[in-house]
């Protein structure tokens, strides 16, 4: 990922925020086969000291035979965690020469997977299924049921949990902190808007960016 000072995102309770709003996330490995590349929702590890200031330790699980694609546990691996984007149209600039460009955020988290024994991933499952069902209006949680609870503990042999505890991090938010304010609140108006690129969630990210850059509503 291209790096430009200006939209660094170096804060680890930013990342961790992001990890948090957007688990859905691509893994790659470098193998002694070539890249191999999987997607898995990834949890921060909430524990004391973990997921906030310095440290980042997120878990989840593969399928098999995943683990063994990825030779997990044998190397560095990267995970990149994607939050909002869109496309950034040139016409929203003005009169001023320019070209269209796309603004995001998105980390890049390194680390050498730790492989989980059989409990641990059992726990790892049952927080991944609560922390979504959670959202429900009626939950239905792994240990739910004496059915699902056995059905859980049969089918996780198919699968191998891991924790990554992150040693370097690549992160971006391209929001248009470069740009003038002018441009910057008709930038917040399209995104806002009803136009076929608009993307209010994006727009949320650029308002929470400026707030901070400039300890004020950018609007």
């Amino acid at each position: 990922m291209r790096e430009n000072p200006s939209f660094a995102l170096t804060d680890r309770s930013e990342i961790a925020r992001l990890v948090r709003e957007h688990p859905w996330a691509t893994m790659v490995s470098h193998t002694d086969d070539g890249l191999v590349v999987s997607h898995y929702p990834f949890l921060l590890e909430e524990t004391p000291g973990a997921g906030s200031g310095d440290d980042l330790v997120l878990v989840t699980h593969v399928g098999r035979p995943d683990e063994r694609l990825h030779e997990l546990g044998e190397h560095e691996i990267v995970v990149i965690v994607q939050g909002p984007h869109g496309y950034i149209s040139s016409g929203w600039y003005g009169d001023t020469p320019s070209v269209p460009t796309w603004n995001h955020v998105t980390a890049h988290l390194y680390g050498t997977p730790e492989i989980l024994s059989a409990a641990e991933n059992l726990e790892v499952l049952e927080r991944l299924v609560e922390h979504f069902e959670r959202e429900q209006a009626s939950p239905r949680l792994m240990r739910g049921t004496l059915a699902d609870s056995e059905y859980a503990d049969r089918i996780s042999a198919g699968t191998v949990g891991f924790r990554l505890r992150v040693t370097r991090v690549v992160a971006k938010a391209k929001l248009s902190q470069n740009k003038p304010d002018e441009v910057v609140r008709t930038v917040l108006a399209e995104l806002e808007g009803d136009g076929p690129y608009a993307q209010p969630a994006l727009a949320a990210e650029m308002r929470r960016a400026h707030e901070r850059l400039r300890g004020g509503d950018p609007a």
